[in-house]
């Protein structure tokens, strides 16, 4: 059975779910029957672009869709995620799940009242090399990440923790492993270009010892989206960007019992689209019953992360302003 979907929220990214979603219902996988956007004008330019129905009130969809893909500003998510999850209607939502803690439990208890499925758009999970390399993940202990965009009027809503850098704090809690808990969060940030946090890093240290560093800036001149961490005997490097991933470690003994230095293993990676990846899982999840591929309480616990992290930044602004930071730093010089 094929599931009835629409998208709502089609600006840059809500328009390439549903050029994905269009591709899978001429595949036979769904039926992307309907968009929806607050704008007219442009509910009916990818409507037409796209051969589908359209309309302006996602309550309209109540009824006449099964499933569908949320990508509207991150303050309507709560309302509308909650409207369509209670009416059985299963939800793939951009990240963040919302702006607070308190709407994502409202969102995870709307779908389990609807039985409706509440999948997160953390899309970083579904690329390639990280595909390739997740079974080869073993108590990692230390990572290194830089993710930075060039400066563009899009997600401005939003600061960068919340825009780019919960794709790392989802990825670490997930290889570390969701049961291990984060002891110690240590960040700073600044506004560069906007009123927001443009550029941000932190330092989150987990009950298991693993320690995380993570850098994320949407002001920078080139796109940098690598990860680098250690584990038992490995040295794990990815590139999302390039879609790779390779481990390094000794190389074993030659016969006379030397060792010849460091062995690089290029993983092979499957190319497919992120973003197609994920609205698949999503529409296979919904359609067979299954466990979401990144369910509620993953994009809770990323904006809980997200959120605890722009409370240290603000912290630290707060030292900043009243001088007491370098105050600090004067009387360590003293």
């Amino acid at each position: 059975m094929s599931l009835r979907t629409a998208v709502i929220g089609v600006g840059h990214l809500g328009r390439q779910h549903a050029r994905v979603h269009k591709t899978l219902a001429d595949e036979g996988l769904t039926r992307c029957e309907w968009v929806c956007d607050l704008n007219e004008r442009v509910a009916r330019a990818i409507a037409a672009e796209r051969e589908l129905d359209w309309t302006t009130d996602w309550r309209e969809l109540i009824g006449r869709v099964d499933a569908v893909s949320l990508a509207v500003p991150t303050e309507s998510h709560c309302e509308i995620a909650c409207g369509l999850l209670e009416a059985g209607i299963h939800v793939l939502v951009e990240k963040p799940i919302s702006r607070t803690v308190e709407e994502a439990d409202r969102m995870i208890q709307a779908g389990e009242r609807g039985g409706a499925l509440l999948q997160i758009g953390h899309l970083e999970r579904f690329n390639p090399a990280l595909v390739a390399l997740r079974p080869h993940v073993r108590d990692p202990v230390y990572f290194e990440i830089h993710r930075v965009g060039e400066f563009t009027a899009r997600s401005l809503d939003i600061d960068v923790v919340l825009d780019l850098m919960i794709h790392d704090l989802d990825i670490v809690q997930w290889l570390v492993g969701e049961d291990v808990q984060v002891t110690e969060l240590h960040a700073v940030g600044i506004p560069i270009l906007t009123n927001k946090v443009d550029a941000a890093n932190a330092r989150l240290e987990f009950s298991s010892g693993a320690v995380a560093n993570i850098t994320a800036s949407r002001v920078g001149t080139e796109r940098i989206r690598k990860m680098r961490f250690f584990q038992p005997h490995d040295y794990v490097a990815v590139d999302y960007t390039t879609k790779r991933a390779s481990i390094s470690g000794l190389a074993p003994p030659t016969v006379d019992g030397l060792w010849p230095g460091v062995h690089v293993r290029n993983l092979d990676v499957i190319d497919v689209e992120p973003l197609w990846a994920e609205i698949v899982s999503f529409v296979q999840a919904a359609r067979d019953g299954l466990p979401s591929p990144v369910s509620g309480m993953d994009g809770r616990n990323a904006l809980a992360l997200a959120l605890r992290a722009l409370e240290r930044i603000e912290e630290h602004a707060v030292k900043v302003r009243s001088g007491s930071v370098g105050e600090a730093l004067r009387a360590q010089g003293g």
